[in-house]
């Protein structure tokens, strides 16, 4: 419980703000302890889904006008089953840059997904996959900075802080990536994980980064790509799970998040939280949102909640991500140490990706299961809310 000593009178507007915060998390099914922090449980992925729905449902309802104003434009690109023939199936990746189409393409596939994604913060590229042979979006993929703290990515390294600082600029962190139906039921998101880890990714980063700083820690990247790494919102993903390449396992699960963030803050609750520190005079919403500290929304979040005398812990959810590492090179981890200065890259060129895709699991799954055919390009009118 907390200590009642502690606790300031809230204003009208606080006491309302409290109320509503609580009411919001137990609408989502989570449980609120009589200490008012989350109890902590395993959740089914059916669970995970529903508690992220209300933040899917808010995420839509913003863009809205954005789906309405795109959506008829960009149907060219969406696919039903009967478009789509596999022996034809041949992958061609885009890069978004500066083509105001591709980039509301990507925005507009990644409300696809039932778990609402980020845009990425600092570096960041994006990809849309084709296929070539209709035209139409075959997957995306999304690479960003990295967070500075995820313990099981740096224990896999053997990371001490200092190491971390000076070569974190050599790590990107896939924010999205799959696949979109129908392609989706072909293991298109096998082949978008490849494409993750392969030499086509590690030419995009050198091309883009090679001569630029990090924003946070201003470290200057030679465009070197050691280690990509993803996180799974509903636990073992059978996208990473078993993909080898050659003999080696391109993507490995090296453990889990701490289930600790602000994602179960829907439905404009983090902007009240905001205003209502700037309504306090609290120094911390003026300070620069990106750049200066490892999260600015958590830091908020976390002083609000104090502020509404809530424990600052309320921030820890429970929802643990699996987290994958897909080493680039042999020695990716004692280079990341700083043990090696030269990266011994493994050598996946784009048409091997997509040749070994295509026969290894494309072909088999479209053989044995055809539901692909039944899926309607107009199901991409579920996400206009209407």
């Amino acid at each position: 419980m907390l200590n009642a000593t502690t606790t300031k009178p809230l204003s009208a507007q606080g006491r309302r703000l409290r109320a509503e915060l609580l009411n919001l998390l137990r609408e989502q099914g989570l449980l609120i302890a009589d200490d008012y922090l989350l109890a902590q449980r395993t959740y089914a992925k059916e669970e995970i889904r529903e508690i992220h729905a209300l933040s899917r449902n808010d995420r839509l309802l913003q863009e809205r006008p954005f789906v309405l104003k795109w959506l008829p434009r960009l149907s060219k690109y969406l696919a039903s089953g009967t478009d789509v023939k596999p022996a034809l199936i041949d992958p061609f990746p885009v890069v978004v840059d500066g083509d105001d189409e591709m980039a509301a393409l990507f925005r507009l596939a990644t409300m696809w997904w039932s778990i609402p994604v980020s845009r990425g913060f600092g570096r960041r590229f994006r990809v849309v996959v084709f296929d070539k042979s209709n035209g139409k979006l075959l997957g995306l993929l999304g690479m960003t900075d990295p967070v500075f703290n995820l313990r099981a990515r740096d224990l896999w390294i053997d990371w001490d802080v200092r190491e971390r600082e000076e070569r974190l600029t050599y790590v990107m962190d896939a924010f999205v990536l799959g696949a979109v139906p129908p392609y989706n039921r072909l293991l298109g998101a096998k082949f978008v994980a490849l494409l993750a880890a392969s030499d086509f990714t590690r030419a995009v980063f050198r091309k883009r980064y090679r001569t630029s700083r990090s924003i946070i820690r201003k470290r200057k990247s030679d465009g070197r790509l050691a280690l990509v790494t993803a996180t799974s919102a509903l636990g073992p993903s059978s996208i990473y799970n078993r993909l080898a390449f050659e003999g080696v396992d391109v993507f490995r699960a090296v453990g889990l998040t701490e289930g600790f963030g602000h994602f179960h803050l829907a439905n404009g609750t983090y902007e009240g939280l905001r205003d209502y520190l700037a309504v306090l005079g609290e120094n911390e919403v003026e300070r620069n949102r990106f750049g200066n500290g490892p999260n600015y929304k958590i830091r908020v979040v976390r002083k609000a909640l104090e502020r509404l005398n809530l424990p600052g812990d309320l921030l820890r959810h429970g929802i643990r991500r699996t987290v994958y590492v897909a080493p680039l090179a042999e020695n990716s981890a004692a280079f990341l140490r700083g043990d090696n200065e030269r990266l011994r890259c493994y050598e996946r060129p784009f048409e091997n990706v997509v040749d070994f895709w295509r026969k290894r699991w494309m072909l088999p799954r479209a053989s044995r299961d055809s539901s692909y055919l039944n899926f309607d390009r107009e199901s991409w009118n579920t996400i206009t809310g209407i």
